[in-house]
């Protein structure tokens, strides 16, 4: 069974950075594609940023300029700059690993104000 860690949460302030990474328990690069999900309480859940294979990425509006998605072989990552109070949630890592969805537990992510 394969499964995605995600680690690198924490606490910071407005205006600060945060680097989020997800690995998998095997070869990362057999995972595709690789996506960053969060969920803030009393809201959906909702797609972030997305890499695939060939280094193709994906951002939602709300953070495009701000926040970097990158892979290389051993994780995916998720470079959080110019963060806001907004961006406060828990974040998940989710891949397709061939047909089969996968996600992370999740880390979580506050930003003071």
């Amino acid at each position: 069974q394969v499964q995605l860690v995600e680690s690198g949460g924490g606490l910071a302030q407005a205006g600060g950075s945060l680097r989020l990474s997800c690995a998998a328990s095997r070869n990362i690069n057999s995972i595709n594609p690789v996506s960053w999900y969060r969920q803030a309480p009393g809201k959906q859940r909702e797609l972030v940023a997305g890499i695939n294979i060939r280094g193709g990425k994906d951002y939602a509006d709300s953070v495009k300029g701000r926040f970097i998605i990158s892979r290389d072989n051993r994780k995916v990552y998720l470079q959080m700059n110019s963060l806001k109070s907004e961006d406060t949630a828990v974040y998940y890592c989710q891949g397709r690993y061939g047909t089969v969805e996968i996600w992370g537990q999740g880390t979580q992510v506050t930003v003071s104000s």
